[in-house]
């Protein structure tokens, strides 16, 4: 059988979305036996790590799995051995992978050469857990996902990416605000408005923060910065200062409006100092 495999939000349908949305929140407060039991995962992570390395790490070792963690220097894909090899060597010792890493073409050859299921942990194009785990966090907080409207502020980058697919399955609405060049993704437009004319979201990119915050129960930013583009700090750091979460921007939007950040936060940049730790804040729950 084919594995299956989740690279991307679009690897899995909009039912299966709210499904697993609604199956980890009943893991969360019901639990769940020893699915795993028995059973060996390896972490492979090209890129450094905090919530998603400890996330998975623990989850698999709760569900009675054993979790593997294999590091950038450890393996070496593509440089001390060839991605395909590393496939085809882990097909045979584990029964499924975590991959964490800087290229999305990495995830796909590892992928085209596994018999086990491969998981984006993160690359440069998606970041599908991370937008699931999103999507619960807004469940638990509002109850319902249909008809949210999610106000995502800063660079179109690929927690945009997957959170805009994402919310386009479940029905909630989503504006995101970004400097001309930086906006989201145009293939992934494309395929979030397929989702979205089933669903019945509203997907929009603009480039004003104070009219996508406008009636908004979510704000969401992330890092002007993402690892590999050390380069262009100086440039970021201008361009996307307009679009900077402060309490003036919080209250543009509903007065029960929560707000979201990834994390890593670099408090100054993206945010404030003090939202984080606001009482609109949720990022140590989303965490």
């Amino acid at each position: 059988m084919k594995p299956n495999h989740i690279l991307s939000i679009l690897d899995v349908s909009s039912e299966q979305v709210k499904d697993l949305i609604d199956r980890g929140i009943s893991f969360k407060s019901e639990g769940t036996g020893p699915i795993l039991n028995g059973l060996s995962v390896a972490l492979l992570f090209e890129k450094p790590s905090l919530r998603t390395k400890v996330s998975f790490d623990v989850a698999i070792h709760e569900l009675g799995g054993h979790p593997l963690y294999l590091s950038r220097e450890e393996v070496g894909m593509g440089s001390r051995e060839p991605i395909a090899d590393v496939a085809r060597v882990l097909s045979r010792m584990v029964h499924g992978m975590i991959v964490r890493t800087f290229a999305q073409e990495t995830l796909e050859k590892l992928a085209s050469f596994s018999t086990v299921p491969v998981i984006n942990a993160l690359s440069d194009h998606e970041h599908p857990c991370q937008a699931l785990a999103d999507l619960m966090t807004i469940k638990e907080k509002f109850g319902y996902l249909e008809g949210i409207k999610i106000a995502y502020i800063g660079d179109g980058n690929n927690v945009a990416n997957s959170l805009t697919l994402a919310a386009a399955s479940v029905g909630s609405d989503i504006v995101l605000a970004s400097p001309n060049g930086y906006s989201l993704d145009q293939s992934i437009l494309g395929k979030a408005i397929e989702r979205a004319q089933i669903s019945g979201s509203n997907i929009s990119c603009i480039e004003s923060p104070q009219e996508a915050v406008s009636g908004a129960d979510v704000i969401y930013t992330d890092v002007w910065v993402s690892m590999g583009q050390e380069e262009e700090v100086k440039e970021r750091l201008a361009i996307f200062e307009p679009y900077r979460i402060d309490l003036n921007l919080m209250a543009d939007a509903k007065t029960t409006a929560i707000f979201m950040h990834p994390l890593p936060a670099h408090t100054g940049e993206e945010v404030v100092d003090g939202l984080l730790e606001s009482s609109q804040s949720v990022v140590f729950d989303q965490a």
